[in-house]
């Protein structure tokens, strides 16, 4: 039940924790790779309307995808150790304002595309839709992940019509690279959680994936390199400074392999947060390369 006795200072901090406004992270994992994206499709420093446009496009819909996964998750947040004090679990605000609060940044992102060019409306339906349902997947199936990965790269087609680029090849080699790494770095963070998500009946692919989850991990991440490679190579961004950045990411997987090798939750959840660094050293490539 909802206490009658909170201010509305105290629901608007509610409603900010709702949105993961205090974890930043999701939003640079949302964020980072919008911008490969729209400096690979620009060919270098893209228009600044688009850029904004697009970056907060990013932020409003990471926060949208959070309020409708709280309002998802309502009724087993409170059964999971590093969930059980969100908005939604405590009662401080209700599940109907929390659909409201999605509604209302999903509006804010509309608004946004009626500056952009027209493909790029017709492709935000797609984000919508994935925002939308991901939260529901892990009743369902075993790879949420998949589909976490499949709306967090959204942003990448969305910029590339952005800046009136075709769909092509180095779209989607970016945007499949992007999704092999996002499923990647949701194992890390579900492992975190799969001791709860047993108890609860919740699934993932920590659970899936089992026994064999960190050489799985390992292979998405590889995929990812490779397929990231690809679509800089195809763009004649790879080297020097793509090939160096790439370098970089691949010694980062290392140290992420060697702090997870034991499953310990704490550490698989610092090595998801240490992804925000793969996301840097990719941008920091293209751009180094476009300019």
């Amino acid at each position: 039940m909802v206490n009658k006795q909170i201010t509305w200072a105290e629901r608007l901090k509610a409603y900010y924790y709702l949105c993961r406004f205090d974890r930043p992270i999701g939003t640079e994992l949302v964020l980072w790779p919008t911008l490969w994206a729209l400096w690979v499709a620009a060919g270098g420093i893209p228009n600044f309307k688009v850029l904004i446009l697009m970056a907060l496009g990013a932020i409003f819909m990471r926060a949208a995808g959070c309020a409708i996964n709280d309002f998802a998750d309502r009724k087993v947040d409170g059964h999971v150790e590093r969930t059980k004090n969100r908005p939604l679990a405590t009662g401080v605000i209700t599940p109907k304002e929390a659909v409201a609060v999605f509604i209302l940044l999903v509006l804010a992102s509309a608004c946004l595309l009626f500056f952009l060019p027209i493909a790029t409306f017709y492709c935000s339906f797609g984000a919508l839709f994935l925002a939308f349902i991901y939260p529901f997947m892990k009743r369902y199936t075993h790879l949420p992940q998949v589909v976490l990965g499949a709306a967090f790269s959204w942003s990448i087609p969305m910029a590339f019509t952005a800046v009136g680029r075709p769909l092509d090849l180095t779209c989607w080699l970016l945007y499949f690279g992007n999704l092999t790494w996002t499923v990647a770095y949701d194992t890390q963070y579900a492992i975190t959680d799969r001791v709860y998500d047993l108890k609860i009946g919740v699934k993932s692919t920590a659970i899936l994936f089992g026994r064999y989850d960190v050489q799985i991990i390992a292979l998405l991440q590889l995929i990812s390199l490779f397929l990231i490679g690809w679509a800089l190579f195809r763009d004649d961004i790879l080297h020097p400074y793509g090939t160096i950045a790439l370098s970089l990411v691949l010694i980062d997987y290392l140290y992420q392999w060697y702090q997870i090798k034991d499953r310990d939750p704490q550490r698989c959840f610092k090595m998801f947060l240490h992804n925000r660094w793969v996301g840097i050293l990719v941008f920091i490539g293209i751009f180094m390369s476009l300019l």
